[in-house]
């Protein structure tokens, strides 16, 4: 019998420090793949199918003729992972902030829907959600 295909996401991110962006993931619980990582880049498993790409912004600027952005300036992306409860959303904001990043203030309380958001080490918004199951089912 075949697997079905899951489709995966990559997300590539330029960083300044390439080890202290590595050190930051790890401390939120996600592993490192050294099969997809070398001195310019580092793939972090956030699930089985989601992936980031922390790439050097010399070896990131490779993949683009674009100006790479300051994301502590510019907000070109924002990333949501979802939790499997409120007490998780909140479990992984602080140890985003525990590990060096920045909080937002805002969290979304709609009952149904919380959520929250951290700036990783680079300026990267990371907005982390959960949706009460029984909302989504209908």
């Amino acid at each position: 019998m075949t697997t079905a295909y899951q489709q995966m996401i990559f997300v590539n991110l330029p960083v300044n420090d390439l080890d202290a962006s590595k050190k930051f993931f790890t401390e939120l619980g996600y592993t490192i793949n050294p099969q997809f990582s070398d001195e310019n880049a580092a793939s972090v498993v956030i699930s089985d199918t989601i992936v980031a790409m922390l790439l050097t912004k010399p070896f990131y600027s490779t993949f683009t003729q674009k100006e790479i952005a300051d994301a502590t300036k510019t907000s070109e992306v924002l990333i949501c992972l979802s939790a499997e409860s409120r007490d998780k959303v909140d479990e992984l904001v602080e140890q985003a902030v525990a590990a060096g990043g920045t909080a937002s203030d805002k969290v979304q309380d709609m009952g149904f829907m919380y959520g929250r958001a951290f700036d990783d080490l680079d300026g990267h918004t990371w907005e982390v959600v959960w949706m009460n199951p029984e909302a989504i089912q209908g």
